[in-house]
Order: C-alpha cells, then structure tokens, then sequence
C-alpha cells in the first residue's frame, strides 16, 4: 500500500485531535497538512490550541510545529495532500459548501460531519456493514463533474454503539426496534472541566440525535439503485437520547422484534451469529479494524464504560444482557467508544476502506 499525504480540516477541535493522535504513526496516511478557521491559520499547532488541547497523550512532536492553515482556502490545502478529513465545527449549510468545494477541487472527503450525511449519492459507510456502498461514488462524481474529488461521511457515532449489533440479525427478519442512547459529554466536544454543569447530572434530550437514530440507519441499510441509494423500509426505529455524565463511551439499550415471531432465533443462535460476524474491514485486514468486531460479555453487569470502551483500540462493539422481553421478542445493551469508532476511529476506518478499494488514487 502506497503512503497517502493527508490533511485534517478542523483541526484544532476535540475530533481533529483524536485524528491527530490516530494518524501520528498510520502505516497507510502521512499527516502533512492542518487546516481550520482563519483565526487559527498561520499560527503553529501547539501554540494555537495551547489548553485546549483534551487528548490523554501529549500532541505528536511533528504536529506540534505544523503551521494551520486557512479552510477555507481550498485550491491551497487542496494541493498538497491526496485527501482530507473533515471535522468542523460550522453551520450545516456551510458545511456542505466547505466539503463540496474540496471535492470539486479533486480532493476527496472523509467527514465526520452530519451535513451531507442525507444526501442520495453521498455514501454513509460503516466498513463492517455496507461497504459496497462506496460504488455510489461514481454516480457522485458525475454529478460534481470530478475525476477523483468525492465526498464519503461516517454516521452518528451513537448509532455506532447498537446498529453494529441488530445487523447480522436482519438475516432473521428484524421488524422494530427501540433503542435508547446514553451519550458521554465528548459527543458534544466537552470534558467535565469545560462543563461542570454535567456532574452528577443528566440531560434527557441531545438535538437532533432522535431523528439520526431512527433516519440514518434505514439508508445505512439502503440499497444503489439508478445512482442513488435508496434507504430501506423494511424496518422501523424508534429511539430516546439522554447526555449522560460519563466522559467517553456511548451506551445503548435495544428492544428488537422479528416479523415472524414464532420463528425468532433463540438466544444461542443470537450469540453465535455475533460471535461469527466479519464485514469487509476484518477480510481487508484493515489497519484500524477490529480482529473481533462484536463482542458479547456474558456477566449480567456488563459491558461496562471504564472496562469495556478501550476493546480493540476502542474500535470494537461491546454487547450484554440478551434477553427475551414481554414487549419486544429480545432485549440487550450495547456499547462503544463515541470518539474513536463512533468518530475520528470511524472515519479513519472508512478512509481504509477506501485506499483498499482504490477510490483515492
């Protein structure tokens, strides 16, 4: 594999950071250029982000240095690496101004966020589950007029925590689904000293986390036809979303029912299809990719936050407490880790996927 030049857009934020830390030794992606606000550009990295740097370890020496440069000058970061990343913080009318114009400027974009998420030709790609969406990126670039400049987004990373598990049952007939999020603070780009108020407290709504519950996972599990991927109707989602004072880690718990209810799997088939599940990511040997995905812990207090969100680099899905419940036909938790699968982890996945796939060169 050829070693690609890369650059993060929103660099400075608490995602830019974890991509940062994540890219510092990739064996695939060359970090070589840093963008953000004008504010920030031109100013060493190290310097411009001072205290608010949030990560455990210290910002990678050849970062350190990095002179930021201005985002929205797109022909000039455009010109110095093979693709970027993208975690801004900026309207989402903006956003998608932003990443579209990278693209047309032949750049492809990894995002993180939400903006273009909706859009029919743009693939929301979790590698283990739909990674043969990624062929929409043709239909794509007709549209934009490009040879190689695209768009690519990774999906809500509570999303990352529960639909990893109710895919391999879709083989059974999945019908409905409630899933109820617990989302740490860092979802929100905040610690506990950045907001105090989150101590000893929960908030039981997250804007328009709801409506990415119940809407992204349909096109996820969409089909590419007439160049446009076609979200699913075979499935209804339903979800409640609460903040939660915990600094990393996304909780779920899931209700699920089959069509045909006398014919459910039972409990041990259920374990087995999650013990046995692979997707593109593991075959691919993908740097970042976990060598399980799912994990299924059989203590009736777990998977817990401090133990369980750190499996697999923190890329792995941690499952628990399956059971039959009177409503549903089963019920179970799930887990994982919102900043390293459920964003940067994700995105730098997906860009794997994609470098394998050939869609950068």
């Amino acid at each position: 594999m050829k070693k690609y030049k890369v650059g993060i857009i929103g660099a400075t934020g608490m995602v830019g950071q974890r991509f940062i830390l994540l890219l510092a030794d990739h064996p695939w992606f060359d970090v070589v250029c840093l963008a953000a606000s004008p504010r920030s550009a031109g100013k060493a990295y190290a310097e411009c982000v001072g205290e608010r740097w949030v990560m455990t370890s210290p910002i990678p020496e050849k970062i350190a240095d990095m002179v930021i440069m201005d985002a929205s000058k797109v022909e000039e970061v455009a010109s110095q690496v093979d693709f970027c990343f993208c975690a801004v913080d900026m309207k989402k009318d903006e956003i998608r101004a932003l990443e579209e114009a990278y693209a047309k400027a032949e750049c492809p974009i990894i995002s993180n966020n939400s903006a273009n998420r909706l859009v029919d030709d743009i693939p929301m790609i979790i590698p283990e589950i739909n990674d043969d969406h990624a062929e929409i990126i043709e239909a794509q670039k007709k549209r934009l007029g490009t040879k190689r400049g695209f768009i690519a987004v990774k999906s809500n990373c509570s999303l990352q925590s529960y639909v990893p598990a109710i895919h391999p049952l879709m083989q059974f007939g999945v019908d409905k689904v409630l899933a109820c999020t617990y989302q740490a603070i860092s979802g929100a780009g905040k610690t506990f000293e950045r907001w105090p108020e989150m101590v000893d407290n929960l908030i039981p709504y997250i804007g328009g986390e709801e409506e990415k519950s119940e809407i992204e996972p349909l096109k996820i599990w969409g089909k590419v036809e007439d160049g446009k991927i076609v979200p699913t109707d075979d499935i209804k989602i339903t979800s409640q979303c609460f903040r939660v004072p915990v600094s990393d880690g996304h909780t779920a718990a899931v209700f699920v029912s089959f069509k045909d209810a006398d014919n459910k799997p039972s409990v041990e088939e259920i374990k087995k299809v999650w013990a046995e599940y692979a997707g593109a990511a593991q075959k691919l040997e993908l740097p970042s990719a976990p060598k399980q995905f799912l994990h299924y812990f059989e203590e009736p207090d777990q998977p817990q936050i401090k133990s369980a969100r750190a499996l697999e680099n923190g890329m792995a899905i941690s499952i628990g407490r399956l059971r039959e419940d009177s409503q549903y036909d089963y019920k179970f938790v799930c887990m994982s880790h919102n900043t390293l699968r459920g964003a940067a982890g994700g995105g730098v996945l997906l860009a794997e996927l994609l470098a394998a796939k050939g869609y950068f060169d």
